[in-house]
């Protein structure tokens, strides 16, 4: 049986393979840098029926309110404090992370569960990639 799940790995490293994660939908949130605003987005992880390959789909993404640079688009629903939206690219080929020290890491939420990301893969303060994968033979 294969198994869907997401890679972690850092763009610049040079040896090490990704970190397999093995879960089908989550919830990456961060909280903006300057503004201090919290940010979510739901993914699923699919296989793709004619390519026979895993791909990321972003299904919903929401805001915390809005601040200067981070203003919800137009077709966005405020609900309960939350700007709630469908990302324009619903299925990216990665994601690409800037994780610095100077502010809280990402999150990665499971089944209403959030670790840093720092659980899985440690930063190395430059981009981390993410993306959809088969779990790797071992």
């Amino acid at each position: 049986m294969v198994s869907l799940g997401i890679c972690l790995s850092l763009a610049t490293a040079l040896q090490g393979g990704p970190v397999f994660v093995p879960v089908t939908e989550f919830t990456l949130a961060w909280t903006h840098s300057i503004e201090k605003v919290r940010w979510e987005e739901d993914y699923v992880v699919r296989l793709d029926a004619v390519r026979g390959q895993p791909v990321l789909q972003a299904v919903q993404a929401r805001v915390r309110g809005s601040a200067a640079g981070m203003e919800p688009p137009p077709d966005a629903l405020l609900r309960q404090g939350w700007y709630h939206y469908t990302p324009a690219i619903t299925t990216p080929p990665e994601l690409r992370l800037t994780r610095s020290e100077f502010t809280p890491d990402y999150e990665v939420c499971v089944q209403g569960r959030c670790r840093p990301m720092a659980d899985w893969m440690a930063s190395d303060g430059g981009v981390t990639l993410l993306k959809a994968c088969l779990q790797p033979a071992s």
